[in-house]
């Protein structure tokens, strides 16, 4: 049995006190479903900038009656230390997803971006230590590699930034091994790589490109591909980043703390690919997209190729990947199916 899997066994035998910030996005409604699924006591905050008020409907709708009375929801932003310093009440453990993503997003409004990614993470850190919480968990991001070359990415060895949200995101970094070094205060940092599934909102300039290229093929829309589809991605689905995350929450192993771990599959998968994979898989749900795709000029601020070594999550949080961007995709489709439709 696996680390994950005796802890989805031991975790509704002692039900904590969870706070998910952005619980009303993509990646924090998902932990929100699993952790009332498990019969956890959640508080969520949110501002709505980015998450949406649909995906807790639809979490409601996937959990018991008795679940989802165990949530409560707390409408504020995390940028104003009184609503962090609420939201952290009485919990056991953060999950701190709130941040304005998207590379294009802190190109064309660098100061949004800033105040939410770096005044929002202070807050949230000096909250949480005066709350006393057992663990903090946040949101790091694979773009801190930055212009580095080197693959697969390895933790310790990184570039320097390409864009203003790689800059925020490697700032709540440093601030967090500060607070470890000064406060003595513990948090564990996760660099996502690429994370899809459910939920994810295929709407917007700033769209994630599986959600935003399944919804197009679905709609016999045309899909532009940027640059010469050679681009690479370590493609993470969703249910990996929620065992990141549950496992980082709740360990027991001191030498895992104050440290940042990848979140992906150790994989690479072109743009190219990825193209045929989505085809693929919406020809097995009866989705016929016989368009070739576009292409156009390269995306400012974008990183060549992107594939993470995981072999620092799998040894100090026994993390295990359960979910490739096949069976991911396969995993998915049907609710991009039945949403976007």
């Amino acid at each position: 049995m696996t680390r994950y899997e005796t802890l989805l066994k031991t975790l509704p035998l002692s039900p904590k006190q969870w706070l998910i910030t952005g619980v009303a996005g993509f990646i924090g409604s998902n932990l929100l479903e699993t952790l009332l699924k498990l019969d956890q006591r959640v508080i969520g905050l949110d501002n709505f900038a980015t998450g949406h008020q649909h995906n807790l409907d639809e979490v409601k709708r996937e959990v018991t009656a008795q679940q989802w009375e165990r949530f409560r929801f707390v409408e504020g932003d995390i940028r104003d230390l009184k609503s962090c310093e609420q939201a952290c009440s009485g919990v056991d453990y953060v999950l701190h997803q709130a941040a304005l993503g998207s590379v294009p997003r802190s190109l064309n409004d660098p100061i949004t971006t800033n105040a939410t990614n770096i005044d929002g993470f202070l807050n949230m850190l000096v909250a949480a230590r005066d709350a006393k919480v057992e663990s903090f968990t946040y949101a790091a991001s694979s773009s801190t590699y930055g212009d580095h070359p080197g693959l697969p990415k390895i933790e310790d060895v990184i570039g320097k930034p390409l864009s203003p949200y790689a800059v925020t995101k490697y700032v709540n970094e440093l601030y967090a091994d500060v607070f470890a070094r000064c406060y003595g205060f513990n948090s564990i940092g996760l660099r996502y790589f690429n994370v899809f599934g459910k939920r994810q909102d295929p709407a917007g300039a700033y769209a994630a490109v599986i959600p935003k290229w399944t919804s197009s093929m679905i709609r016999n829309d045309d899909v532009f591909i940027n640059g010469d589809g050679k681009t690479s991605r370590d493609f993470c689905f969703i249910e990996n980043t929620v065992q990141a995350n549950l496992l980082a929450a709740t360990t027991a192993n001191k030498d895992a703390l104050n440290q940042v771990y990848n979140v992906a599959v150790s994989g690479r998968t072109d743009l190219n690919m990825l193209f045929t994979v989505l085809q693929s898989e919406l020809k097995k749900n009866d989705v016929n997209y016989s368009k070739n795709a576009i292409y156009r000029d390269f995306r400012e601020g974008d990183v060549r190729h992107s594939q993470a070594d995981i072999s620092k999550i799998t040894g100090l949080l026994g993390y295990q990947p359960e979910f490739d961007i096949e069976r991911g995709v396969a995993h998915a489709m049907p609710w991009y199916i039945s949403f976007l439709k």
